[in-house]
């Protein structure tokens, strides 16, 4: 499970280091996407096999089913980090995410996002007023 959040820093290839805690689980591959609110999922190659036979699931014929497959595995790539833990994020999505120097990696369970430092503080605290005031129940049987 992908727990926290890092800061690394992009450097002018492109890469990032891993952080230490989820090198381990992405050592032998990753997939790296667009994600939703403009950052970038990365799932282990397990894991990524796993959301795509979920997608696969709905019928051919839901247009929104279709929209997303496109464009979830469109941006997809594969990448081995190194031994050091670094991989390269390909520019499209670098640019998708609008990611800059500075960078914010989060654990969000099944999936690590990577998004931009500013994008990341400016989505974190529009929802953390909202997440303190929810009143009830989003996930069932969660409160």
């Amino acid at each position: 499970m992908f727990l926290g959040t890092y800061t690394p820093k992009l450097d002018e290839k492109g890469r990032f280091i891993l952080p230490a805690k989820f090198r381990e689980e992405l050592a032998e591959g990753l997939v790296v996407t667009r994600g939703q609110e403009r950052c970038l999922y990365v799932f282990s190659e397990t894991e990524f096999t796993r959301m795509h036979e979920r997608i696969r699931e709905a019928p051919i014929t839901s247009k929104q089913g279709r929209d997303y497959l496109r464009v979830f595995l469109s941006g997809a790539h594969a990448e081995t980090p190194d031994k050091q833990g670094r991989f390269t994020v390909p520019p499209a999505l670098r640019d998708y995410a609008g990611l800059d120097r500075e960078l914010a990696v989060i654990g969000a369970g099944s999936r690590a996002e990577i998004w931009d430092a500013g994008a990341w503080q400016t989505y974190l605290d529009e929802q953390e007023t909202a997440f303190s005031e929810i009143e009830e129940e989003v996930i069932p049987g969660m409160f």
